[in-house]
């Protein structure tokens, strides 16, 4: 733990994501909601959701590996 007090929970770098990664993030990742139920709510193809899926968690890895976290 660095003491310059700038580090964030996932939780508030989930937060900073655009809006339509941050709610298929955590509706995936946090309350373990299938692609596919994602992709029927949203009435969107299932690939969409994955391919969301997948940019914010790069997103997430890129912000973690900066020292955010």
């Amino acid at each position: 733990m660095s003491s310059g007090g700038k580090e964030k929970t996932i939780a508030e770098l989930i937060s900073t994501l655009p809006e339509e990664e941050r709610l298929i993030l955590t509706l995936h990742l946090v309350n373990m909601v299938s692609t596919t139920h994602i992709a029927e709510k949203l009435g969107v193809p299932e690939r969409a959701v994955i391919s969301v899926i997948a940019s914010g968690k790069s997103r997430l890895i890129a912000m973690i590996s900066k020292g955010n976290l």
